[in-house]
């Protein structure tokens, strides 16, 4: 899932300063789980907003609506009337949402209420971490599912460096060396053979930004023209 964090009360509001009527979009997906952004979350910043104004005696108003997913376009526009009556928007989903609310309301101004952290897991209650950095080549096959893309300090993907000690990370005592927890889970499964195999440097042109994915098949299948 996607992790994001709630921008301070300050900055959103000082983004918005200049606006009277302010529409907040949450996201019923992953900021929801992460308690950043979901429909909860909504209905307190506006709550907030509005009775900072009421303080200062300004002419405003703030309501919060929540779909599913701003990924979607067939979901936000389901914040059309909504949108329409809002001098500006602050989307609670992560930087992707954001964007892609931006792009189908380009006449409204639309401001982050969040700040996107990470791909991660949820660890327990109330503590996510990062798993993924979406490199868009995966190597999580020949590595036992760890990722040393993103869990090596350094990103080594032919095995650790050499400052580990007591299978923690040269970086941070408190950090586990990925590449040890990677030959552990390896050596449990006898597949530490699979380490003999050297991995070529990684493919810049596969980092090149934005990527998109095209499923013709899908396109096909779905397509009413």
């Amino acid at each position: 899932m996607i992790v994001a964090k709630q921008k301070s009360f300050s900055e959103v509001q000082e983004m918005v300063r200049g606006f009277s009527r302010v529409l907040v979009a949450g996201c019923g997906t992953c900021v929801a789980v992460c308690l950043a952004g979901g429909a909860k979350e909504a209905e307190i910043l506006a709550t907030e907003l509005s009775l900072a104004a009421t303080a200062q005696k300004r002419d405003f108003s703030a309501r919060a609506a929540t779909v599913e997913r701003q990924c979607d376009r067939e979901f936000l526009q389901l914040f059309a009337d909504q949108v329409e009556q809002a001098d500006a928007v602050i989307s609670l989903a992560c930087g992707a949402g954001i964007q892609f609310m931006a792009q189908v309301y380009p006449d409204t101004p639309v401001f982050p209420g969040v700040d996107t952290s990470f791909i991660g897991v949820a660890e327990g209650v109330g503590v996510w971490t990062e798993r993924c950095k979406s490199c868009n080549q995966c190597y999580l096959g020949i590595t036992g599912g760890i990722c040393p893309v993103t869990m090596c300090a350094k990103s080594l993907l032919n095995g650790p460096c050499g400052g580990p000690k007591n299978g923690k990370c040269e970086t941070d005592p408190d950090r586990d060396c990925a590449w040890v927890q990677i030959i552990d889970r390896l050596g449990r499964q006898s597949r530490l053979d699979i380490l003999t195999r050297v991995l070529p440097p990684r493919k810049n042109d596969l980092d090149t930004q934005p990527w998109k994915i095209v499923r013709q098949d899908y396109q096909k299948r779905f397509s009413f023209d």
